[in-house]
């Protein structure tokens, strides 16, 4: 059996199987938004944990070299090539400009993104399930649920005419995705005021806008520096005293009124998996992308009477987790 298994490796070579035993992987890191809301959100730790359940121990047979941008876009480039040049075995990329400026980097080396919202057409893959070229990962799906934000928030606050979308223009996701908010409202009578902020300042003088004109409620679209964002967006919505509804439970862990969608950490977590595979000599073009198996509705309670939101009953079933 022994020898079998040796001839075998002779003609079909496993590049997993050929490692010595003290290999130390290089993983790079590549993310669009800063590295403290990412902590703070567990992200971090969800990855160091999905890689540890597969058998990678960080500082044992693994180091993690780490490239955040802080929302700077001209920084994204720089940070890949970096990457490219220490030779690291694979790519996990969050965010997708973060997957982009990797692909420019490498057409060679492993790229897993964390989350696309649309893998296929951010040109990350060719199919789902065949995803070609060198990328594999996860799809946040947002393009789906986005409409849904639109439907929730109205269930929640029956009487809003028109509602804000904070877009951050840099991300190239949000003009379709504003698309399909603008004809979900169209469908239910509301009209929808676009909002560009892709810096804090940005924000504060968005929402300031958004109040002068007496918008009754805000959603905000899936985006890594939106995300980093979090305490100071939840912030002004209550401050302003607007209702709001965002893509993760992250937001509302911040203040923010409700959240529906996918487990983001989730997302990290599951990382690990695709790193194995690859790893052990999978080609990426052939790992298909995952969707969301399912979505979470988050509301936080406390919000709602700070205000004077009445949720309905209806929501509160329905929601998955409520924030006291």
């Amino acid at each position: 059996m022994v020898f079998a298994l040796s001839a075998a490796a002779l003609v079909f070579p496993l590049p997993s199987f050929a490692q010595p035993a003290n290999k130390i992987w290089r993983l790079g890191l590549l993310d669009f938004g800063s590295r403290k809301p990412m902590v703070d959100a567990g992200r971090h730790a969800a990855l160091i944990e999905g890689l540890r359940e597969r058998g990678y121990v960080e500082g044992k047979n693994f180091v993690l070299e780490e490239r955040y941008a802080d929302g700077n876009m001209d920084r994204l480039d720089g940070f890949a090539a970096e990457l490219v040049r220490q030779k690291v075995d694979l790519i996990l990329t969050q965010g997708n400009a973060a997957g982009n400026a990797a692909k420019r980097a490498t057409t060679t080396i492993p790229l897993v993104a964390i989350s696309s919202s649309n893998p296929v057409r951010d040109g990350f893959a060719a199919s789902l399930a065949r995803p070609g070229g060198n990328m594999t990962g996860m799809s946040t799906a947002t393009d789906d649920t986005v409409q849904k934000l639109v439907e929730l928030l109205g269930v929640a606050v029956p009487k809003i005419k028109r509602f804000a979308v904070i877009t951050n223009p840099a991300n190239l996701a949000h003009a379709p995705m504003l698309l399909r908010v603008q004809e979900a409202a169209k469908q239910t009578g509301k009209q929808v005021l676009p909002v560009s902020a892709r810096t804090p300042e940005e924000i504060e003088r968005g929402f300031a806008a958004i109040a002068r004109q007496r918008i009754d409620a805000v959603i905000i679209l899936v985006d890594t520096f939106l995300s980093s964002q979090r305490a100071q967006i939840a912030g002004l919505a209550l401050k302003h005293r607007l209702p709001s509804i965002y893509p993760f439970a992250i937001y509302p862990e911040a203040g923010g009124l409700m959240s529906y969608g996918a487990d983001f950490n989730d997302n990290f977590r599951r990382a690990g998996i695709f790193v194995d595979k690859i790893l052990k000599g999978e080609k990426p073009g052939n790992i298909p992308f995952e969707q969301p198996m399912r979505y979470y509705l988050v509301i936080n309670r406390k919000t709602a009477n700070a205000l004077g939101v009445k949720i309905n009953n209806e929501l509160l079933t329905r929601a998955d987790r409520i924030i006291e």
